[in-house]
């Protein structure tokens, strides 16, 4: 009879115990900035946009998840960037992802005057209007921008 041994490498439980450790630590910290930016985008557009979205106003919903969607990019790409450097990843992951917020809110209202846009009914209008689709990219351009002025 043939007996078989598993055999682990030494310091294989301290590596996926860290590498446990660093999907939480990522995954909370891009939770928080996800959420800090969505509350960024809910405070600079008129009307609580929490509600348009819960109403299924599809322009909100379109916007808001182009939104999210772009500071996800801008995460994804810190993180990255990090190298497995897990205290340097979390710092420069937080201090990226608030640039790129404070970039996305400042690029969105610049956008909304250069483009003669209303903000406000756009994201009010019960049916989808074609101007939530620039609005859209944008949000996605300047996230990719962001993300990869990071590396």
């Amino acid at each position: 009879m043939t007996t078989t041994t598993l055999a682990l490498t030494p310091g294989y439980w301290s590596n996926l115990g860290h590498g446990v450790g660093a999907i939480l630590a990522y995954a909370a910290l891009g939770l928080a900035l996800i959420l800090i930016g969505f509350q960024a985008i809910d405070s600079s557009t008129p009307g609580p946009l929490r509600k348009m979205i819960a109403t299924g106003n599809p322009n909100a919903v379109i916007i808001a998840a182009a939104g999210v969607t772009s500071m996800a990019l801008i995460v994804v790409v810190a993180i990255w960037a990090s190298s497995g450097r897990l205290t340097e990843g979390l710092i420069s992951t937080a201090v990226y992802g608030l640039v790129g917020i404070v970039a996305q809110v400042v690029a969105m209202r610049l956008l909304e005057r250069a483009l003669g846009l209303n903000i406000g009914n756009l994201l009010k209008a019960h049916h989808h209007e074609l101007q939530s689709s620039i609005v859209a990219a944008a949000h996605l351009s300047i996230g990719l921008i962001v993300a990869v002025s990071i590396i």
